[in-house]
């Protein structure tokens, strides 16, 4: 009962890694070949190892902490959660 909002976030992380990432999908592979993300893991691997490792709400909670830091004047850097 409580890995179903799990698989559901993860199967969203999925999904979007695969068609809309510039790091991930192969749509964007020519546009940016070594990548676009200023962190090491991208932003959405970020988040999918954040809830497999902490669950749907605090690795959510992580995620969106990410999120929010990643922007233009962010100096980025590796950041595990």
């Amino acid at each position: 009962m409580f890995r179903r909002p799990r698989k559901i976030l993860l199967g969203l992380i999925w999904l979007y890694q695969k068609t809309l990432s510039p790091d991930h999908s192969k749509a964007w592979k020519g546009v940016f070949p070594t990548g676009h993300c200023r962190y090491f893991p991208s932003c959405s691997e970020y988040a999918r190892l954040a809830i497999t490792k902490h669950g749907a709400l605090k690795g959510g909670l992580k995620s969106a902490g990410r999120i929010l830091r990643c922007n233009p004047w962010s100096k980025g850097g590796v950041d595990y959660p």
